[in-house]
């Protein structure tokens, strides 16, 4: 397939076989983004690590300082005395027995489950159905917990929870083409901070292999390590 004129415009900005500085990347994609919508900023990392060793599974959480600029649906489900809790944090929804049985019957419209390990059993119920979505509370990402009210804030505020893949990638989401240049570089810097402490003790050699930058629409653009405070 040919390209198209925003495909061949974008490639006469940057060079996809360079790699670019994080400051340079955080500029360039919101130049080669064309879409008429507000596309997101993603971010691609692969790691030195072997996710199929239990102790090499990467899996956290990052506060990105400037959100991520979209609007996260959040159901608490709770026991009725934490209820009101959940709603005054900012909590969508709130409840248990009619939202575990909404979720049988198919109803999803929802991006982050917060529960109790009180009631883990009872969510314990909907594994087949959130595994797969990636819905399914844990406590390591900080979504089962006694302290409703501050995980739904965290969420609300931009915390955002991320998982290696089978190749070992961490892929996620870091904010908007609207954000400005530098809001996009605070927000993946944070990203990489964050991986950077969760490097397992087993895992030899290169950690940080490649990473990579693109919005909804756009091809990646290659970010060079040594420009990453940290890495």
């Amino acid at each position: 397939m040919g390209l198209t004129k925003s495909q061949k415009a974008a490639l006469q900005k940057y060079d996809p076989a360079r790699e670019y500085t994080l400051e340079e990347v955080s500029s360039l994609v919101k130049e080669i983004t064309t879409t008429k919508f507000d596309a997101s900023v993603d971010v691609d990392v692969r790691l030195g690590v072997d996710p199929r060793k239990a102790d090499q599974m990467v899996r956290g959480v990052a506060s990105l300082p400037h959100g991520t600029g979209r609007e996260l649906k959040v159901l608490v489900l709770c026991t009725p005395d934490k209820e009101q809790e959940a709603k005054d944090a900012g909590a969508d929804y709130a409840g248990l027995d009619e939202f575990i049985n909404k979720i049988k019957g198919g109803w999803l419209e929802i991006d982050v489950i917060v529960t109790m390990p009180t009631v883990m059993a009872k969510v314990g119920q909907l594994g087949r159905i959130l595994g797969p979505r990636n819905l399914m509370p844990n406590p390591k990402a900080g979504t089962v917990t006694m302290d409703i009210a501050k995980a739904v804030k965290e969420i609300k505020a931009g915390k955002i929870d991320f998982k290696v893949d089978k190749y070992g990638i961490i892929h996620t989401s870091v904010g908007r083409v609207s954000f400005t240049p530098q809001q996009i570089q605070d927000n993946i810097a944070e990203l990489l901070a964050t991986l950077s402490k969760l490097k397992p003790a087993s895992a030899k050699g290169t950690y940080f292999k490649s990473i990579s930058v693109s919005s909804t629409m756009s091809k990646g653009i290659k970010v060079e390590k040594s420009s990453v405070p940290g890495l």
